[in-house]
C-alpha cells in the first residue's frame, strides 16, 4: 500500500546552515534582507523580468565557476541598493570568510533590488551601513513577514500610480517532506495583482478609483493597447532554499520551476515593467529528484507570497 505524502510545513529557522537578517529605515520606507550561507551554497538563478537591478548575478548562471555562494540580498533602493552588498562583503571578510584568491577572501554575494523609491523616501537608500546592519541581525536569525527588510516599501498594482495601488512586503515559507526541506523567502513588488491560488482570490493590487475595491490590473492594461511606458517601479525578487543535494545548473532548472509560483500568484508578472528574479540555493546533501524538488518550490513559493501581502 502506497503512504501518503506529509508535507510539514516548517520554521525557517530550523534549516541548517541558513541565517537571515533585516534592518530598514522605516520613515524612508526601504530596506534590506540578507541570506546568510555558513558554509556556503550551490546557486542557480532564473531572470524573468525585463528590468532587473542585480549585482553578482551571473555568479549563480552555469557557465560561470562552481564556487559557493556566501550570502545572497535582497534590497531596496532599486539600483543605488546595489551599494548594500559593500556591507555584506565587509561582515563576512572581517569572519575570514569568502573565495580564497591567494591575496585575500573575497566574499562571494549575489542581489537583487525591488524600486521602492515611489513610497517613502526617494533619496534615502539601502547603502553599506544597512547591509552590514542586516548581517548583524542575521547573528539572532529571527526572520518575519511584512513591511520587515526588503520588504519596507514593497507594494503591488502600480499600473496608475501609488494612489490606487496596495501594500505588500516580504513573505516566508518552510516545508519538510520526510528529509528534505525547502524554504522561500520573496519581496513582492509587482506591476500585477496578487492572487490566493487556493480559490483564486484577489488578495491586494489595483483599487478602483475610489478605493472601495479591488479591480484588474490585466484588463486595465488591455484597454492601453498604445501605452509604451507603463513602468511605475515593479519587480518581485526571491529565493528558494533547499537541503537537497544538486549541481548549480539543477538549482537554476528548481529557480526557473519555482516561477510558476509567480504565475499562480501575480497576474500580469514578468512583464518589462517588472524586474522578477528567483535565485535557488542548495546548501545539503540530501538526495531528491529534482522534479519533485521544482514542484514543491513552486508551491512553497506561492505560499510565501500569500503571505507577504496578508502580512501585518
Amino acid at each position: 500500500m502506497e503512504r501518503d505524502v506529509i508535507v510539514q510545513e516548517i520554521s525557517i529557522r530550523d534549516i541548517e546552515g541558513l541565517r537571515i537578517g533585516n534592518a530598514q529605515n522605516n520613515e524612508a520606507k526601504t530596506g534590506v534582507t540578507v541570506l546568510m550561507f555558513d558554509k556556503g551554497a550551490r546557486v542557480g538563478v532564473d531572470v524573468s523580468g525585463g528590468g532587473p537591478a542585480s549585482r553578482e548575478t551571473r555568479l549563480a548562471e552555469p557557465l560561470t565557476a562552481d564556487n559557493p555562494v556566501n550570502a545572497i540580498v535582497l534590497s531596496g533602493g532599486s539600483a543605488y541598493g546595489l551599494a548594500a552588498a559593500d556591507g555584506v562583503m565587509r561582515y563576512l571578510e572581517e569572519r575570514g570568510i569568502g573565495f580564497d584568491t591567494g591575496f585575500a577572501k573575497v566574499p562571494l554575494v549575489c542581489q537583487s533590488c525591488i524600486y521602492d523609491l515611489g513610497i517613502g523616501c526617494a533619496d534615502i537608500r539601502p547603502d553599506a551601513e544597512m547591509g552590514y546592519a542586516a548581517c548583524k541581525d542575521a547573528e539572532r536569525n529571527h526572520p518575519e513577514c511584512g513591511n520587515t527588510g526588503a520588504g519596507c516599501g514593497a507594494t503591488v498594482g502600480k499600473l496608475y500610480g501609488m494612489g490606487r495601488a496596495s501594500k505588500a512586503g516580504i513573505g516566508i515559507h518552510a516545508v519538510k517532506v520526510g528529509s528534505l526541506v525547502m524554504a522561500a523567502v520573496v519581496v513582492v513588488n509587482a506591476l500585477g495583482d496578487i492572487f490566493d491560488p487556493s480559490d483564486g482570490s484577489q488578495i491586494a493590487g489595483l483599487r478602483t478609483e475610489d478605493g472601495s475595491a479591488f479591480t484588474s490590473t490585466a484588463r486595465e492594461i488591455y484597454k492601453i493597447s498604445r501605452r509604451t511606458n507603463l513602468f511605475t517601479g515593479n519587480t518581485t525578487i526571491g529565493a528558494i532554499i533547499t537541503n537537497g543535494q544538486f549541481a548549480k545548473a539543477e538549482m537554476s532548472k528548481i529557480a526557473s520551476m519555482a516561477r510558476n509560483g509567480y504565475a499562480r500568484c501575480i497576474n500580469p508578472v514578468g512583464t518589462m515593467a517588472d524586474g522578477d528574479t528567483i535565485y535557488a540555493a542548495s546548501i545539503g546533501d540530501v538526495k531528491a529528484d529534482i522534479n519533485m524538488a521544482g514542484t514543491l518550490a513552486a508551491e512553497v513559493m506561492a505560499e510565501a507570497i500569500v503571505k507577504a501581502v496578508q502580512a501585518e
